[in-house]
């Protein structure tokens, strides 16, 4: 009975797959809104009554596609984080940053912080269909489940992860311009659910960076950086060493900036 389950449980796995390989062909061709589960039945020589029996709405199976996105997504940077080394703590020094082992340690930091910005970008370019589905244009009738919320995070808590790592090596240098109070509570609410413990100030700028990362990329894969950015893979890597500054990862390590 047990190599009969595992027999049946392959088979589903693999016409499961087969269909959310279909249905990522038709995001291709025709877009989200129009996916239609008869069309993928269609398609794969099934009945549209056997494949309600994988998917039973249009909506779940949008699910299934949006979750696999993320979590492809999430690997990716993830991957890209995980083959540079994290910083450690070094103690202060007056010589040149680029040459002490705090100074290293901060690039490091940063570096590390690149590497995921740039491993999210070179997803989304392979896969800008599936990357449409999930930071493009809403789908019409289409509400995302909870499901998919965590695997959303993902990107976000690894550039968040770089950022607490360098905060307590020492390294990170925190802003010093006051925040609203509206933003500090938001921070702080945030910093409290993701038990993170990071000033608001840099929780606040870690939120900011990651809404522009998915600008950037969604500028590029849009269509909007025609005629006006032509060297983009240079003009997104001067953006996300931009946006590391901006949430304090410099090489002069903890301090305060204006």
């Amino acid at each position: 009975m047990t190599a009969i389950r595992g027999a049946r449980e392959r088979a589903r796995s693999e016409i499961t797959e087969a269909i959310k390989d279909e249905a990522r062909k038709q995001l291709a061709a025709e877009g989200a809104a129009k996916l239609s589960l008869r069309a993928v039945a269609r398609a794969l020589g099934m009945a549209s009554s056997a494949l309600y029996r994988y998917f039973p709405s249009r909506d779940d199976l949008l699910t299934a596609l949006i979750v696999d996105a993320y979590n492809a997504l999430g690997a990716a940077a993830e991957r890209a984080r995980d083959a540079r080394p994290a910083p450690s703590t070094a103690p202060p020094s007056t010589t040149p940053a680029s040459t002490t082992p705090r100074g290293r340690a901060a690039e490091r930091a940063t570096a590390q912080w690149c590497a995921i910005c740039t491993a999210v970008r070179d997803w989304a370019l392979a896969h800008p269909h599936e990357y449409a589905l999930i930071y493009g244009s809403p789908v019409p009738g289409y509400h995302a489940p909870h499901t998919t919320t965590e695997p959303a995070a993902r990107v976000g808590l690894t550039l968040i992860g770089v950022a607490r790592d360098a905060y307590a090596a020492g390294l990170l240098k925190e802003p010093a311009e006051p925040l609203p109070d509206a933003v500090v509570a938001d921070a702080l609410a945030l910093g409290a659910e993701l038990g993170v413990e990071l000033p608001p100030a840099v929780l606040a700028r870690l939120i900011g960076a990651w809404a522009q990362l998915f600008g950037l990329l969604s500028f590029e894969l849009f269509g909007q950086f025609s005629r006006v950015v032509e060297a983009r893979s240079a003009f997104f890597d001067q953006a996300v060493l931009q946006l590391a500054g901006s949430v304090g990862l410099t090489a002069q390590g903890r301090g305060t900036s204006a």
